[in-house]
């Protein structure tokens, strides 16, 4: 049996005039807009999910599960990451870069 093709929904966004031209000598836009899309929600925050806030359960979870672990700057990178402080839970720590 063939394979049922997946629906495709057009998404239209408003881009500025330095947008327009930055992309004017990409050759297939679409396919430049969908990969830069894909690419930037691997990158969003599991919880607020990219709108940098938490509703008021997300919160009350975020509260419990702070109790236990602190944000924290690596030695290596520089970057903020989550650490667990509970005793013999320690498999996540500052500056694990090689």
């Amino acid at each position: 049996m063939a394979k049922a093709r997946q629906k495709q929904e057009i998404v239209t966004f408003k881009a500025n005039a330095s947008l327009l031209e930055a992309m004017r000598g990409v050759p297939n836009r679409s396919e430049f807009i969908r990969a830069a899309v894909v690419a930037a929600l691997d990158g969003v925050c599991p919880l607020c999910k990219g709108t940098g806030i938490l509703t008021p359960n997300q919160k009350t979870h975020w509260e419990t599960f702070a109790k236990d672990h602190a944000v924290s700057e690596c030695n290596d990178c520089h970057e903020l990451h989550l650490v667990c402080s509970s005793k013999g839970k320690r498999g996540v720590r500052a500056g694990v870069h090689k």
